[in-house]
């Protein structure tokens, strides 16, 4: 037994446990770091959407959402630019682009933006639930090999010396998958809060294009940056 403890080889199975229990303390911390991200966001989209649609115009929307903060806000935000229009200067090309078109993109561009910033952390989630049960095998493989070299080395076959070295191996294995199972949950509880937020988006986003329709795709800003919208329509509650 003292030549299983002796070994240098034994490191290895000691680096693999404490490898995992890395891997441990960062699922738990993403998880923390995800959970405060993702209740932080459902509130701000929630005020925002509620003064969004309390607004009686879109003119009146634009000016809430100036300094409002979210993921619902952002894809407001980058709609109201893309369909803005100066107030007495020259047209540019950018101007020339048909501003269906450029509100279309818009929107689509900053919901990917926003599916990115939440997706962040997701993939080293996922990444350590399927990979930890191998390197616990691992650590295990390497521990049973140098537990059968001590046990050859003993000269004894006894289920007491047999016994304790391949127990002490199989830990590996069973840190790997108590590790792995956590990981798993929370990449796939944080999947599915994604997978809603998004459609929440897509659903916001059809909103406010349905809003801009009404409204020409065009908003007037006028030189001390306040927003006029034309042909505006009052903004009514979504059903």
């Amino acid at each position: 037994m003292n030549l299983l403890v002796d070994s240098p080889l034994q490191s290895v199975e000691h680096s693999v446990i404490w490898l995992l229990i890395g891997f441990s303390v960062v699922t738990w911390g993403l998880a923390l770091i995800k959970g405060i991200q993702f209740a932080r966001q459902r509130h701000q989209d929630r005020k925002f959407q509620k003064l969004f649609w309390s607004a009686t115009s879109l003119d009146s929307a634009a000016e809430l959402g100036q300094n409002q903060s979210g993921a619902v806000a952002h894809v407001a935000q980058a709609g109201f630019a893309a369909i803005q229009v100066p107030d007495g200067q020259p047209s540019d090309l950018s101007q020339a682009i048909n501003h269906q078109d450029r509100l279309e993109r818009a929107l689509r561009q900053q919901i990917q933006r926003e599916r990115r910033s939440l997706e962040s952390g997701l993939a080293v989630v996922a990444s350590i639930g399927s990979t930890s049960p191998f390197i616990g095998l691992f650590g295990t493989v390497w521990g049973i090999m140098e537990a059968l070299k001590g046990i050859s080395l003993a000269g004894s076959a006894s289920l007491e010396t047999v016994a304790g070295p391949i127990g002490a191996a199989l830990v590996a294995t069973g840190v790997g998958i108590a590790v792995a199972v956590p990981a798993v949950l929370v990449y796939n509880y944080f999947l599915r809060r994604l997978k809603l937020t998004a459609a929440d988006l897509d659903d916001f986003a059809h909103d406010f294009y349905s809003l801009a329709q009404k409204s020409a795709f065009k908003v007037i800003v006028h030189p001390a940056g306040k927003r006029s919208v034309t042909g505006s329509q009052p903004v009514k509650e979504a059903s």
